[in-house]
């Protein structure tokens, strides 16, 4: 089964998404937090990490993920508000793969999450 982790300081945001993911097949972890986020990554590192921009130190979670000895392995989402190039950039800078627009729904992360073939 496909770990992946949202990190989100809005829990309305975790919970619908871990609800929505995990009918889909994925375990998910919750981080309120970059610190958490990180701690659970250190701990036992998913496949997949979804990190909101707005979160507190957003970038420096992606950069830390990457550190870490399988870092380079993890797909990481950068979840933005909107389109908007400058914080894209400063996402794939840090070493986000893709980007999210946000709200999202149950059709947007179905389809983005089993029409992709995604690596064990």
């Amino acid at each position: 089964m496909q770990r992946l982790m949202i990190a989100d300081s809005a829990d309305i945001v975790r919970k619908v998404g871990k609800r929505i993911l995990s009918e889909i097949g994925f375990l998910v972890l919750e981080a309120a937090s970059a610190r958490d986020a990180l701690l659970r990554c250190e701990t036992e590192l998913p496949n997949i990490v979804i990190v909101d921009a707005g979160l507190d130190r957003a970038l420096d979670l992606i950069t830390n993920i990457r550190a870490l000895p399988e870092g380079k392995s993890v797909l990481i989402y950068y979840c933005v508000i909107e389109a908007d190039l400058k914080t894209m950039m400063a996402g794939k800078r840090a070493g986000a793969n893709e980007f999210l627009l946000k709200p999202f729904d149950r059709k947007i992360l179905t389809q983005i999450f089993t029409g992709k073939a995604i690596a064990a």
